[in-house]
């Protein structure tokens, strides 16, 4: 089976050993991907290195979005087997730009992977 993210040539930005791009079914504007070139199925088995670099890039990206669509918050977020939601067999990471009044109740933020938790 063929890798979408091993097959993606056109970046927003890159380094080394990742590139960013916008995600096809954006969250909120500016929703991107940090991804890296080489086939890794999730940040757990990647090297130090790759990772280091990834999270430079994850800053970059943060920069750009910064410029581009002035959020007032972010969500990072990776999904890690096919249990916790990864659909994409390849890692990437969600930078995900929050704004004012995107949502009545942002409270507790990532934890809403399981809505009943997320309220504390």
């Amino acid at each position: 089976m063929e890798c979408l993210f091993c097959e993606k040539k056109e970046y927003i930005l890159e380094n080394e050993v990742g590139y960013a791009i916008f995600d096809d079914n954006p969250v909120s504007q500016g929703h991107m991907l940090i991804i890296p070139k080489k086939h890794i199925e999730h940040f757990f088995v990647a090297d130090e290195q790759t990772r280091i670099l990834l999270l430079s890039l994850l800053d970059e990206a943060k920069a750009y979005l910064d410029n581009m669509y002035h959020p007032n918050g972010y969500n990072i977020g990776m999904n890690c087997g096919e249990v916790a939601g990864q659909s994409i067999m390849h890692l990437h990471i969600h930078l995900i730009p929050r704004y004012l009044h995107d949502c009545d109740d942002p409270k507790g933020g990532v934890r809403g992977v399981i809505p009943e938790k997320m309220h504390y």
